[in-house]
């Protein structure tokens, strides 16, 4: 550990959540240097949703880099580049009948949220944006501003960006349709709100501690952003690429947002991100919004072969199916420990597990560590322990793994006062 101590930068966070030396992995497994096995219940937070080392994608890759095919194009046309879009169309666009124009951003998912929030203030000649409590969009400087957490925000890094937070879907109880607040805001000229240019929300808020909008909610945002002509940016970033067991996480709802950001998977385990846009929203001028790894080809070709998957309705279902296995496993440990865990959440293959209490979840998440799993804390308390297991997990290795998990509460829970 002393390289890294020496010369690493202090901003690092996961090696001090799980402190091991990592060196291989395969399908749902992670391996330290010793050859330690864990759980992976945290999948690279959803960049591994089709396992680590996956065959097929890896055997795609090592052929086209075996054949010298070009690997850095900018925005160059190129054979990956191409046969990425064709099999996007035709396996995700065309079966949900979704006209969308694809742009590609820098490789990660903050440069998508980046150029959504620069188009959409572009489009409607506006500045504002609402985003929501206890959203997680990123960290470069227009997605930090609509972010909520306040951990990573000061007033010397911030400045006026410009930007309305309201109530997620039942942030002010169940009672209160936020949906109703919002409308509200923006019909009364003299709340101090001005009409945005976009809304920006997540249907399933990861970070946040895994708050599932409704979709009575969702449509009435919808409905909100067509009533009053505003962009809707839906962040699919971590919950997006099949982590809700559809392709989209919006799909339950049956919305159609104006622009989609995803990233994350859908390189296949290579760095990529990409807006989709509504055409008439495709105002850009050519080099507007540029970078130089918009679009790197091998993340092309991982990211074609991982969309393969969703040919049929086969592998969707099989998530949905693992997703019901999963929320009667965790039921069944919060059913041991009534005064300790207060709810279970989720959507798909991502679900959370409240325990309040001060360090609770972080002292479970290291106990687990220990027992061989790694599952990663959510929420603005770090109150949810958020299980974001590979899409591809078997069931016995599902189980096992919040068995682990179970164990590890037990532990947790005999050390409390």
């Amino acid at each position: 550990m002393d390289i890294f101590e020496k010369l690493e930068s202090q901003v690092r966070i996961y090696s001090r959540m799980f402190p091991a030396v990592f060196d291989k992995a395969k399908g749902p497994f992670i391996y330290d240097e010793h050859g330690k096995e864990y759980i992976d219940f945290f999948a690279g937070a959803g960049v591994i949703n089709y396992g680590h080392n996956n065959p097929t994608i890896n055997d795609a890759m090592i052929e086209y880099i075996r054949q010298n095919r070009i690997i850095q194009g900018l925005d160059k046309f190129t054979v990956a580049r191409r046969e990425f879009l064709e099999k996007f169309d035709s396996f995700i666009l065309k079966p949900r009948n979704l006209d969308y124009k694809i742009q590609f951003c820098g490789p990660t998912g903050t440069n998508a949220i980046e150029a959504a929030l620069k188009l959409a203030r572009r489009t409607k000649k506006r500045t504002g944006v609402i985003a929501f409590t206890n959203a997680f969009h990123g960290l470069t400087l227009g997605a930090l501003s609509i972010t909520g957490n306040s951990y990573y925000k000061d007033d010397f890094s911030m400045g006026n960006m410009q930007v309305t937070f309201m109530p997620y879907d039942r942030y002010l109880g169940p009672g209160i349709d936020t949906s109703n607040v919002l409308r509200k805001f923006l019909i009364d000229k003299s709340s101090g709100v001005n009409i945005p240019a976009a809304i920006v929300l997540e249907t399933i808020q990861a970070e946040g501690g895994v708050n599932v909008a409704s979709i009575e909610w969702l449509q009435k945002i919808e409905k909100i952003c067509k009533e009053f002509d505003i962009v809707l940016i839906v962040d699919d970033i971590q919950v997006g690429n099949g982590r809700s067991g559809d392709f989209f996480s919006f799909e339950r709802a049956q919305i159609k947002p104006d622009i989609v950001a995803l990233s994350k998977s859908i390189g296949g385990g290579m760095p990529l991100s990409i807006l989709l846009i509504k055409p008439e929203l495709d105002i850009w001028k050519p080099g507007e919004h540029t970078g130089t790894f918009r679009g790197n080809n091998l993340s092309f070709v991982a990211g074609a072969k991982a969309l393969e998957f969703w040919k049929t309705n086969e592998f969707s279902n099989s998530i949905k199916e693992k997703s019901k296995l999963l929320k009667i496993l965790l039921q069944s440990t919060m059913a041991k420990h009534p005064d300790l865990i207060t709810e279970i959440r989720g959507c798909g293959l991502i679900a959370g597990m409240v325990i309040p209490g001060n360090g609770i979840c972080a002292k479970v998440s290291k106990e687990a560590f220990k027992q061989g799993v790694i599952i990663e804390t959510a929420g603005v308390r770090s109150e949810v322990l958020k299980f974001l297991p590979p899409l591809t997990i078997d069931e016995k290795t599902l189980k096992k793994g919040v068995d682990i998990l179970e164990l590890s509460i037990d532990k947790v829970a005999m050390s409390l006062p």
